[in-house]
């Protein structure tokens, strides 16, 4: 871990590095990705078969990429009620937050008396990225899907990667399932973006990707943005801790550890503090808890690479640093909370007070746990369910009102010798 203190002569350069960017401008991961994407454009599933073979194992046939409905039925019969009841719950919240953001058409007269408004459909055919790996994420199923399903999407095709034997942990089939997958697809990576922006004999194209993943899969959807649409980029998770004196230290500890151990090394970590007291019962804490978890390893990694302990004057520059670091997730855990978060205006996500963990944001409260990561929420936020709603204009004029309009039409043409314009209205006079 690296300590900032205010008092550091060279505070100001230090926090530059603080908020540097990360893997989402990669020049490596970058030129790495552009070479999978385009051997899948150019040769589809072959490119994908291999590419799942070289990554992660299995040598799979074109057949065999879709997962079946007998893989399907038996990850069901294996969901215990625990998995059913979670699975329900989160499900519940998740629908029921999906639903107030809904965006609804409507209607209205401008000023030539003529009908303007707006209708919303669903993307007809969309694509879902799970990511698996050594933390296979059966939350993240039910963060999209769920969402997919409400807005009303009829074809919601989900990627995944499988394991060495070509198989798929049954909880993500499950919890897929329960959500309203339509199709399942046994890829990962970057192949398995390409194969939905571009398309393959066996995996059709869709219209619109959905979902985290690590460095390369969130560099693939950058990159084709224009051949498909996004929701936006969610790559390797990261956390920002804004606290004062009244921070419970064990509490923050166990939520820096929380995130960071997905496992891809690039996870990133803030504590910012306007107490010195808690900045070292934190670092104690972290030190105490670390050595009782299962993945204290890959933990420990990220740790030393990407997390920051920052002593700040006050309040007022914890805010600004964290509007700077744009963190996905943002406890506030200070007095007067709600007050001092409403100044955080770039984070993905805002939780706040000693009794709200991330973890509820990442499992069951409700709010899609996708969310911008690596900075990128100073331009994105978090996944909802209107983005899987395609926004039309509607317009709707009669004789009458296309009158009124007809002299700052013409008026508006002959300012830019565009003639036909002016005369495709008059000719209706």
């Amino acid at each position: 871990m690296k300590t900032v203190r205010h008092t550091d002569k060279d505070f100001s350069a230090k926090l530059r590095e603080v908020a540097a960017d990360s893997s989402l401008f990669d020049a490596e991961i970058e030129a790495r990705t552009k070479a999978i994407l385009h051997d899948v454009f150019v040769r589809g599933d072959a490119a994908v078969l291999e590419f799942t073979e070289k990554f992660d194992g299995p040598k799979l046939s074109a057949e065999q990429l879709a997962v079946t409905q007998v893989e399907l039925f038996n990850a069901s019969l294996a969901a215990d009620k625990p998995l059913r009841a979670a699975v329900a719950e989160a499900e519940k919240n998740i629908a029921g937050f999906a639903k107030k953001s809904l965006r609804k058409g409507w209607q209205s007269k401008n000023s030539h008396d003529a009908s303007v408004g707006e209708k919303f459909d669903p993307f007809t055919r969309v694509g879902v990225y799970i990511p698996g790996g050594t933390a296979p994420l059966v939350s993240t199923a039910l963060m999209t899907i769920t969402l997919a399903k409400v807005a009303g999407c009829k074809e919601i095709v989900v990627t995944t990667p499988c394991g060495r034997d070509g198989s798929i942990n049954p909880a993500i089939l499950f919890a897929a399932r329960a959500a309203g997958a339509t199709e399942i697809y046994r890829v990962g990576g970057a192949q398995a973006i390409a194969a939905l922006a571009y398309g393959t004999k066996t995996i059709q194209r869709v219209q619109k990707i959905f979902g985290p993943g690590n460095a390369y899969v969130s560099m693939a959807k950058r990159l084709l943005v224009g051949r498909v649409a996004i929701d936006l980029l969610a790559g390797p998770s990261d956390l920002l801790v804004l606290a004062d004196d009244t921070a419970n230290p064990k509490f923050a500890a166990a939520d820096m550890l929380a995130q960071a151990e997905h496992g891809s090394g690039l996870e990133r970590v803030w504590l910012v503090t306007t107490s010195a007291k808690i900045l070292k019962a934190v670092e104690k804490e972290i030190s105490k808890q670390l050595p009782k978890l299962a993945r204290r390893d890959l933990v420990q990694r990220v740790l030393d690479r990407n997390t920051w302990l920052i002593h700040v004057v006050g309040v007022t520059e914890a805010v600004a640093l964290a509007n700077q670091i744009a963190p996905e997730h943002c406890e506030v855990i200070t007095r007067n909370a709600r007050r001092v978060s409403d100044g955080i205006v770039t984070a993905g996500a805002i939780f706040l007070g000693n009794w709200s963990p991330t973890v509820l944001g990442d499992y069951v409260a409700g709010p899609s746990h996708v969310l911008p990561t690596d900075g990128a929420g100073a331009s994105f936020a978090g996944l909802t369910v209107d983005q899987f709603q395609r926004r039309t204009s509607v317009v709707e004029y009669n004789r009458a009102s296309l009158k009124k309009a007809l002299t700052s039409v013409k008026k508006f043409a002959e300012l830019e010798g565009l003639d036909a314009h002016g005369k495709s209205a008059e000719i209706r006079k």
